[in-house]
């Protein structure tokens, strides 16, 4: 599984930093880092929970 940000939709919030800070960190410019990409098991529910949070719907994930 991986994630994707749609940079278009993204506002920089950061709901999904504060639920998953090992996959998501927003800058000081207000841009969000994928710290990873490729989701790993043991942070498959959280990442999931973080990608349902987005008030933006900006993320999504991607099965592999």
């Amino acid at each position: 599984m991986k994630v994707a940000v749609n940079r278009g939709r993204c506002t920089g919030i950061g709901i999904c930093e504060s639920i998953s800070p090992a996959y998501f960190e927003v800058g000081d410019d207000g841009v969000l880092i994928l710290v990873r990409e490729t989701v790993g098991d043991a942070y498959r529910a959280e990442v999931e929970e973080a990608v349902r949070s987005c008030p933006a719907a900006a993320l999504t994930i991607v099965d592999d």
